[in-house]
């Protein structure tokens, strides 16, 4: 079961009252939490019994996703999908309660590609120096993480143009990421 919300209809309706509540809108706001928090109970619930943790677990999972919510809603990047953002909090959440009970998870790698990006301060590299470290990768890597990463193309449409499976995009653009991380902090971060 994926976590994000993928029903259009409902996704804008979630969108809708969010920015309307962040506006100011009471109401919208609150409709925007009933709508959201059986979706949160039903991928709490699936977590929880996937990685077998107990099924009390849930509600104090739900309280906290709609507190975070409730506490983060500026956060939000009102052009952006709110499904992901909602199901990364609950991702967070769960995980969260599972270092409190001294357990690890292992989560999928399509679950962390929406997550929204944590503020950055790393300075920004020029040009040459994203040139530079691109051109250390494998050709096919270069291009997976050009596509996605500095055009903003989609796994699914970098996929289809090279003629490669979704997961295999997914595999090699979080290989190259690493890579490309790790020359980083070896050529820049070096202080």
């Amino acid at each position: 079961m994926t976590a994000t919300c993928r029903e259009p209809s409902r996704e804008s309706e979630w969108a809708t009252w969010m920015r309307a509540g962040i506006a100011g809108d009471g109401a919208s706001y609150r409709r925007f939490l009933a709508a959201v928090t059986p979706h949160i109970r039903s991928v709490a619930r699936a977590r929880c019994r996937t990685l077998h943790v107990a099924g009390n677990e849930v509600e104090d999972i739900v309280q906290e996703v709609l507190l975070t919510i409730h506490l983060k809603r500026e956060t939000w990047d009102g052009t952006r999908p709110i499904g992901p953002w909602v199901s990364a909090i609950t991702r967070n959440k769960l995980i969260d309660i599972l270092r409190r009970n001294g357990r690890h998870a292992a989560i999928p790698i399509e679950d962390v590609m929406d997550v929204l990006p944590a503020e950055d301060n790393t300075p920004e590299l020029s040009a040459r120096d994203i040139d530079m470290l691109l051109g250390h990768l494998k050709a096919q890597q270069e291009e997976i993480v050009r596509s996605i990463s500095l055009n903003g193309q989609s796994i699914r449409e970098t996929a289809a143009r090279l003629t490669m499976s979704e997961g295999a995009v997914r595999v090699s653009l979080h290989r190259a990421l690493k890579a490309l991380g790790a020359l980083y902090r070896s050529r820049f971060r070096e202080d």
